[in-house]
């Protein structure tokens, strides 16, 4: 046997909470000596020590811990519930480094007030292009990226059952949606004919007679404070706005703080 120290630093816990689950009825001590109290524990209770942890981990409070430990719960089933509560751990993780991003966007945009180095910034006219996109709504532009990156995912899927391959760059660009938020289009430019098939289309986007653009280095997450530099030089130069920047991808190589993305926000 383990004397509760011991016991504590076998199982990882302090001696205060092995206390804690022994009165509450949690776990236990295998045998407590009537002359001097002293908790004894077995190698044995490891094993139930260790699913109350990971039940407590997963959210459940002390109570439920109790009533599904009593139930015996197998050690199938609590890997399937540790599995669980790991990806949704991953997905607060996934969400929260979006919700990092965009903080450190708009720090950038902050820092960088007031500083409009407008030979960057060229007005052009655009070519009509032909693109193969894919279309959905997003709630606002904080969850675009969630939204358009399974998008581009699906669209090169699809592009490669269909045969066809496309010959040019990345093109996204967004709308107002009807019923409120964003219509996000993923699109890549390619040169097959024409056509709509179960929400694939392929067409021709517009020639834009005049639009400003800029280029930007880094990760979409980071493109805020290039929008705004686009949006204070239009604004001082007299210029007025035709509707959101269109993104060119002209490099995306895996690392995403190297892409090259050119902004192409069309002008009246």
């Amino acid at each position: 046997m383990f004397t509760i120290g011991d016991f504590a630093r076998h199982g990882r816990v302090s001696v205060r909470m092995l206390r804690h689950y022994d009165a509450t009825g949690l776990l236990r001590p295998a045998h407590v000596d009537p002359a001097t109290g002293y908790r004894h524990y077995t190698a044995a209770q490891l094993a139930r020590l260790n699913r109350l942890i990971a039940l407590k981990d997963l959210g459940f409070t002390l109570a439920q811990v109790g009533e599904i430990l009593d139930e015996k719960v197998d050690a199938g089933e609590l890997r399937a519930m540790l599995r669980l509560r790991r990806a949704e751990l991953a997905a607060e993780m996934a969400a929260t480094a979006a919700r990092l991003g965009q903080v450190e966007a708009r720090l950038r945009s902050i820092e960088s007030e007031g500083l409009m180095p407008g030979d960057d910034i060229v007005i052009k006219h655009l070519p009509s292009r032909r693109v193969a996109e894919l279309t959905a709504v997003a709630p606002d532009f904080d969850t675009v990226g969630p939204v358009i990156q399974p998008l581009y995912g699906e669209l090169f899927r699809r592009l490669e059952a269909a045969g066809i391959a496309p010959t040019g760059p990345g093109v996204a660009r967004y709308e107002d949606a009807p019923g409120g938020g964003i219509l996000v289009h993923a699109g890549v430019e390619v040169t097959a004919a024409p056509r709509e098939d179960d929400g694939l289309r392929i067409l021709d986007l517009p020639p834009v007679e005049r639009a400003a653009t800029l280029i930007h280095r880094g990760s979409m997450e980071t493109v805020l404070p290039a929008v705004q530099m686009l949006a204070h030089w239009i604004d001082a130069h007299g210029h007025r706005s035709a509707g959101y920047p269109t993104e060119v991808n002209l490099e995306c190589p895996e690392n995403r703080e190297d892409w090259v993305t050119e902004l192409q926000e069309p002008l009246l």
